[in-house]
């Protein structure tokens, strides 16, 4: 695939012009405190190079996932209120999408100056299955560009979803790959093509079933696979383990069993947890002990323990397959790290990713989150995904509408 550049679309010359950049503002909440800026932090060099430009930016984004109409707590307001701190330009927010307060403040915008329209998931046409649906809610977006408006794609974490804002309106303007995007592909490409060797994938996360089609796609690329997280209790049933009260997906286990087997064929071997730690319940203040991962109904809870991390010795040996890598990509936390007495996991991985030489990228959504809440920098990992699914889905090999049809 090749692209046009932000810089192509900077060097025709933007101000006053009108340019639709579809951001990634999804960011976790707590109320209305953003709890991880890490997605607005890495929106901002795009905007700030258009409205340095002298364009007049118009910004959608989506938050959460509203059933196709306002809700106040999917509003993108601490997310465009965090912005306007962060940024050196002026930032403001619609009331509406597309309508008379939209209309409005994009015909009041100045050049160098940023209007973040309010949650394209708002409005039930910006995810409709029916193209025209789509097309008619992208029609209106495009129409508040005026007759000389530019498209950028700046929101890796929605490049999946054939949804308005992303692949209807880039059908509709001159369409431009933001330089965050650009960065995503970069980087993923050298986890699909070219790797680097040993290559060691780290997953985790509560269930297999999110993982399926990942890790079917990494057999015989991928040297190593470390499982941890929920994950891990349906590969012990798969061996033959009990798992107690730990979240089981049963149905996957035929498919886990499978994929053992073909992994074992293709040269890649999955290192399963050989400690966990349990718990009497699922909570912060829980009793809890480490045990052998084959002996978990043997703990002092019985069959009610629950998994809640991986034990010391296997963060000791994750740690060692991840210090003689040459690539690292991690997604999905190793245990509860909400709860710090369930984090070690966690931490120790993210740990062995700051100390090893290899080429290290973290998967988007709970894997940054963790890192950062563990109080790692980003600058510490090669790479800090913003795309979550996204960049899953580009593992899996899947074709990414939203990058498709930026290809010229």
């Amino acid at each position: 695939m090749t692209f046009h550049t932000l810089n192509e679309l900077i060097a025709d010359g933007v101000r006053g012009r009108y340019v639709l950049v579809r951001s990634d503002l999804n960011v976790p909440l707590d109320g209305s405190t953003v709890t991880d800026d890490g997605r607005i932090k890495a929106s901002l060099p795009v905007l700030s190079k258009l409205t340095d430009a002298g364009a007049r930016v118009l910004v959608t984004a989506h938050l959460g996932r509203p059933k196709g109409a306002p809700e106040d707590k999917y509003s993108l307001k601490p997310a465009v209120a965090r912005l306007a701190e962060l940024a050196s330009f002026k930032v403001s927010l619609a009331d509406d999408t597309v309508g008379q307060s939209a209309a409005a403040a994009a015909g009041a915008l100045q050049d160098g100056e940023a209007l973040v329209l309010e949650n394209v998931r708002f409005d039930a046409r910006e995810t409709s299955k029916d193209d025209a649906e789509r097309g008619a809610f992208a029609d209106e977006l495009v129409a508040l560009t005026g007759d000389n408006g530019a498209f950028v794609d700046d929101a890796f974490g929605a490049v999946h979803r054939k949804h308005a804002s992303v692949y209807d309106v880039a059908r509709r303007l001159p369409s431009y790959q933001g330089d965050l995007v650009r960065t995503e592909v970069e980087v993923l490409r050298k986890l699909t093509t070219d790797t680097q060797r040993p290559y060691v994938v780290v997953l985790g996360g509560s269930k297999v079933s999110d993982k399926l089609a990942v890790i079917d796609n990494l057999i015989g690329k991928a040297d190593t696979i470390l499982v941890g997280g929920g994950m891990l209790f349906t590969f012990l049933a798969a061996a033959g383990h009990k798992v107690g009260g730990s979240l089981l997906e049963e149905d996957q286990i035929p498919v886990v069993q499978d994929y053992l087997k073909r992994a074992a064929e293709a040269g890649t071997e999955f290192v399963v947890p050989t400690d966990v730690v349990v718990a009497a319940k699922f909570a912060a203040d829980a009793e809890h002990e480490t045990v052998r991962a084959d002996t978990i109904e043997d703990s002092s809870f019985g069959a009610a323990g629950i998994g809640l991390d991986i034990g010391p010795e296997t963060s000791k040996a994750f740690a060692e397959r991840i210090a003689g890598a040459k690539t690292v990509f991690w997604n999905g936390p190793m245990g509860v790290f909400e709860f710090p007495a369930f984090a070690a996991g966690t931490r120790a991985v993210a740990q062995a990713l700051t100390d090893t030489g290899a080429f290290t990228v973290v998967g988007g959504g709970d894997s940054a989150a963790a890192v950062r809440t563990l109080g790692f920098a980003d600058d510490q990992f090669g790479h800090i995904s913003t795309g979550g699914g996204a960049s899953l889905e580009y593992l899996e090999g899947k074709d990414l509408p939203g990058l498709s049809v930026l290809d010229r």
